[in-house]
């Protein structure tokens, strides 16, 4: 279950390039509170503002005026512990080759525990449960060079060096970009095993409306750098106005049953997840229009 607040962004404002012709807003007054534990999506059309939004989270961008507060401590602040900061709060780019740094596997996913001056059985520990955790065998794997693996075996190192760091927070941008779908799917029941069973809270930024779907507790709606809508992904995907205000894209399990619920069958709209929507489809198959409608 959730817990207390480990995440309070209040008011965020951030300009890129101030004072000159090239002067953009990226962020309008931004606010959220996420709980301990919680696992949650921010969406939005690509320039709404969710980079630069997550780049806050651990320092690499500083606020220009609001508040961004991790687990007690105030990033507005001049003197802040950043190294300790970037323990607590692991950052995942959408870039995977902007995070590698080693020519060998095993030693790019070691990087982080060895910057912490860990003693090196536990940095061993530390590499093979990551490695493990983001389906790359440790033994089979960690003598591997970087360069030569595909972009989605890239992805996974890059994750598995920042988990390897056992961070509080984990913060993923596209986490699934470049993967097969099975290899997708792997990384989701993992992400979900780390948020659900290990108590990790997890923040993702993502276009794929199935895995905010399966994955998210909370959805938080970007637009025009500000924070425009906050729910469920039952109440953001089942509100049809606001996903057409906002241009939300929706699961296509969603998109499915609004056509059948537009042809008058009586099916629930929020029952998006596979499994939910193949029995609302089934019982449309079993009873027909009409005992649907209960006539």
């Amino acid at each position: 279950m959730p817990g207390k607040p480990i995440l309070e962004i209040e008011n965020l404002f951030h300009t890129y390039m101030k004072g000159t012709p090239m002067e953009h807003e990226a962020l309008k007054g931004t606010s959220m509170v996420i709980s301990e534990g919680e696992c949650i999506a921010i969406i939005g059309h690509t320039g709404s503002g969710k980079s630069t939004l997550i780049q806050h989270f651990n320092g690499l961008i500083r606020p220009d005026s609001g508040k961004v507060i991790v687990d007690g401590v105030d990033l507005s602040k001049k003197r802040i512990d950043i190294k300790a900061l970037r323990r607590k709060v692991g950052l995942v780019f959408q870039n995977p080759e902007d995070q590698i740094f080693e020519k060998l596997i095993g030693d790019d996913v070691a990087y982080g525990p060895f910057k912490l001056g860990l003693p090196l059985k536990e940095v061993r520990e530390r590499v093979k449960w990551a490695m493990d955790m983001v389906g790359l065998n440790f033994e089979v794997m960690k003598d591997r060079q970087t360069f030569a693996l595909s972009g989605g075996q890239k992805r996974k190192v890059a994750l598995a060096g920042i988990l390897a760091l056992q961070p509080k927070i984990l913060v993923l941008d596209e986490p699934t970009a470049g993967l097969d779908p099975r290899s997708r799917n792997e990384l989701l029941d993992k992400i979900k095993y780390l948020n659900k069973m290990e108590n990790l809270t997890v923040i993702f930024v993502s276009h794929n409306m199935e895995e905010v779907a399966y994955l998210a507790d909370r959805v938080y709606v970007m637009a025009n750098g500000s924070d425009v809508l906050s729910g469920t992904p039952e109440e953001i995907f089942t509100d049809k106005e606001k996903l057409q205000d906002y241009q939300i894209g929706t699961p296509e399990t969603v998109q499915i049953l609004y056509r059948l619920k537009d042809m008058g069958y009586n099916v629930d709209i929020a029952a998006f997840t596979i499994s939910e929507a193949a029995n609302e489809i089934i019982k449309v198959l079993a009873n027909g229009k009409g005992e649907n409608h209960g006539e």
